[in-house]
């Protein structure tokens, strides 16, 4: 995977955040290292939290916004849970400033997988997270280009 400038202001993967989960022993301490992640997240404004930006789905209330400058989809979010902002910073380091097409082409569950992540949220934070990565897959076809 190729680095990206990510909302962190620093070049992250999602080969870093497997990486980097893989230091720690317990889900204890991955959990910490996900809500520092969403911590370091940038303040969404306050207009683009609105009703047609909120996630349905969601146990907690998520906003996604998608722009797109120079065919890379810039996604901005905010979460009012520490632990849904973490998550959405590991969705980010995979997603963010990407095309649509390697939006579309990236195995999401496979990353989700190599993490460990979908067997250690609870059926309903599981199912928002789906919900979260489907709006922005969506948000990609739309702005695919025709093959």
């Amino acid at each position: 995977m190729t680095a990206s400038v990510n909302p962190f202001g620093i070049s992250i993967t999602a080969d870093d955040i497997v990486e980097n989960l893989g230091f720690f022993d317990s889900w204890e301490d991955r959990y910490r290292y996900i809500i520092d992640l969403g911590r370091e997240l940038p303040a969404m404004p306050a207009e683009l939290r609105s009703d047609e930006r909120l996630v349905r789905g969601c146990q907690s209330q998520v906003w996604i916004d998608v722009s797109e400058e120079h065919e890379r989809l810039q996604l901005s979010v905010d979460s009012d849970a520490f632990i849904v902002k973490g998550l959405l910073a590991v969705v980010l380091a995979a997603l963010n400033n990407k095309s649509p097409a390697d939006v579309l082409a990236f195995d999401i569950n496979a990353y989700f997988e190599e993490l460990g992540l979908m067997r250690h949220l609870s059926a309903t934070r599981g199912n928002g997270l789906l919900a979260m990565v489907a709006r922005i897959r969506d948000e990609a076809v739309k702005r695919s280009k025709p093959q």
